[in-house]
């Protein structure tokens, strides 16, 4: 028994002298404070938005913060780049706290549901989100159909109900249709204010500074990392906002036009190329647009081109380049989630652009040469005949007023027959068939210009 004894007091010893040796000996580390990432949410949401969240969201994940706070004050844009950061919240593995200063409107209210905690300022409100369809630019928006609103209500419920929030007051946000006892009666659309927003269990609690909302998630000793974005995000939100890129579109499509038509290279073709190049780089950042959608607008140019300056009237050529036009400058506009009717809104803003352009085009090609800096660019010596400049051989001009048969389409040039003589004659910008009627009307330098003829002479019938 004492022999029993002394072993439980031996081993009672070494375990005191390992503890008070490894306390005593054990590197002493100062503890390191919480991070929180703090990144803002203003301005429209556009698809330049989502990229920016995301690396926000995995910076924070890489540096093992604790939380993140986005700071929204927006009255929403567009659909598919709200559901892409609302993805992104809902998968991340940080905290997430949207706060709200001053406001969280449509596609804002959506990325404020998303995040796992919202804290609102005073004054502050969320929702009116149901989405509309914007026109061309200058016309109010329209509304869309109930497909279109019954999906949205859904992402919205969806929502709700995996960050265990009332799915119903989410659904009045987006649809008219939806009432909620003592909240919001059918056919009025809903929209919080902070104290409503609490007491409806939307936002969990209030706060009207950051320093607030970091005491209500017990952070207030932490390390603040704000986050901005660069550079190059800032230009590609610019590059790629509805105004913007519409702007580049029509610019492109009009200097590369105005290039068909001058000879050389010069500021129009470099215009132009500049602003697809931007359209299709910040485009291309967002991964809306590829290579498939700018070897079609390319296609589509070549043979808008052909169409306008090399082949007459308005046919096939023409209508494929507007529909390569539009199916690659629209498909570019076009990103994950979009609905039918933000489809057809970005087909309405690629045409009214090549309308514009197409318009411009012809407008400029008329009138350049009047304006001042046109005619600086244009030779207006003359060279008279009578100081011995002749342009055309002598021999073309019996052929003036003359009347024949077209014996080949001309389009613009072909062959014609004159007092039984074949004669190589262009058009005045008209197609004329084989076999018409024809009249000399000038002479252009070494081109015999005709057009038809209202009664052909009796000799050329025979």
């Amino acid at each position: 028994m004492w022999l029993q004894e002394r072993v439980n007091i031996f081993m009672v010893g070494v375990a005191v002298f390992v503890t008070v040796f490894f306390v005593f000996t054990k590197p002493q580390t100062h503890a390191q404070p919480p991070i929180v990432f703090v990144a803002p949410i203003e301005g429209v949401i556009d698809l330049g938005l989502a990229p920016f969240v995301q690396r926000v969201l995995d910076e924070a994940t890489a540096a093992g913060a604790k939380a993140i706070i986005l700071e929204i004050n927006t009255f929403g844009g567009r659909v598919d780049a709200a559901v892409l950061i609302r993805d992104a919240l809902l998968n991340s593995k940080v905290l997430t706290v949207a706060f709200i200063n001053k406001r969280a409107i449509s596609a804002g209210a959506l990325i404020s549901l998303a995040s796992e905690k919202i804290a609102m300022a005073d004054g502050g409100t969320i929702g009116a989100a149901t989405p509309v369809q914007i026109g061309l630019p200058g016309s109010p928006a329209q509304p869309v159909e109930e497909k279109t609103v019954s999906y949205m209500r859904k992402e919205f419920r969806a929502t709700a109900e995996q960050r265990n929030r009332p799915p119903l007051i989410a659904e009045a946000m987006v649809d008219a249709d939806v009432e909620v006892p003592d909240l919001i009666e059918k056919g009025k659309l809903l929209t919080l204010t902070t104290n409503e927003a609490l007491q409806a269990n939307i936002a969990d609690f209030q706060a009207n500074s950051l320093e607030a909302v970091l005491q209500s998630v017990h952070l207030a000793d932490a390390e603040i990392r704000y986050v901005s974005e660069t550079w190059a995000e800032s230009l590609v939100r610019f590059l790629t906002h509805p105004v913007v890129s519409s702007l580049l579109m029509t610019v492109g499509i009009l200097g590369i036009m105005l290039e068909m038509r001058m000879p050389g290279f010069g500021v129009p073709g470099a215009l132009g190329l500049i602003s697809l190049a931007l359209f299709f780089w910040g485009h291309g950042l967002v991964q809306l647009a590829g290579w498939e959608e700018f070897l079609l607008v390319g296609l589509g140019l070549i043979l808008v081109g052909a169409e306008i300056f090399f082949i007459p009237g308005f046919g096939i050529a023409g209508i494929l380049g507007i529909i390569a036009l539009m199916g690659g400058l629209g498909l570019s506009l076009i990103g994950t989630g979009a609905t039918w009717e933000s489809t057809l809104a970005a087909l309405g803003q690629v045409a009214f652009s090549i309308l514009v352009a197409i318009i411009a085009t012809l407008i400029l090609l008329r009138y350049f040469p009047r304006l001042p800096y046109g005619k600086r660019l244009i030779l207006e010596t003359n060279l008279q005949a009578q100081e011995g400049y002749e342009s055309s051989p002598e021999a073309d001009h019996r052929w003036l007023g003359k009347q024949g048969i077209a014996v080949s389409d001309l389009h613009p040039s072909g062959i014609a027959r004159f007092d039984g003589e074949r004669v190589d004659v262009v058009s005045d910008g008209t197609f004329i068939q084989a076999g018409q009627p024809l009249e000399v009307v000038r002479i252009d330098g070494n081109r015999v210009v005709v057009q038809l003829a209202t009664l052909p002479s009796e000799k050329d019938k025979a």
